[in-house]
């Protein structure tokens, strides 16, 4: 489920032409600078490649450039995305270019704020051995 050898050389690629935005983003979260949370770069998750993954609260940070605004099918393919890593026990966190330029302490804030709310990996139900079902 997590980076699949088909996508290698695609996340290679999606690496070493990161936007400038998430080039300044990833500035901050690489080396556990964050708190201590450890974040990947271009990370697989099924058949996507997320910008930004903390593994330990299973949080993706995607950085959203202003073709996402203008595109019908970006937008679609967003969803289904979001929806795919939800279902996966995953919390998608949206930001924009202009926030990360604009407003990157803000948006430090925002993550740290869901960092604090999202369920850690052992506590997962895609990790959950012994799942409950509620009605």
């Amino acid at each position: 489920m997590f980076n699949d050898q088909s996508q290698k050389d695609l996340r290679k690629k999606l690496r070493n032409e990161m936007s400038p935005v998430e080039v300044l983003l990833w500035a901050r979260l690489k080396g556990s600078q964050l708190e201590g949370y450890k974040f990947r770069r271009q990370y697989g998750v099924g058949s996507y490649v997320v910008d930004f993954y903390c593994p330990k609260k299973r949080l993706v940070v995607e950085v959203d450039g202003e073709e996402h605004f203008l595109s019908e099918g970006e937008e679609e393919h967003d969803k289904r995305r979001d929806e795919f890593l939800g279902s996966c026990g995953m919390k998608v966190l949206h930001v924009t270019g202009k926030e990360v330029n604009e407003n990157m302490e803000g948006v430090i804030e925002r993550i740290l704020e869901v960092l604090s709310d999202t369920i850690p990996q052992s506590q997962s139900p895609l990790y959950d051995s012994q799942k409950t079902h509620h009605s």
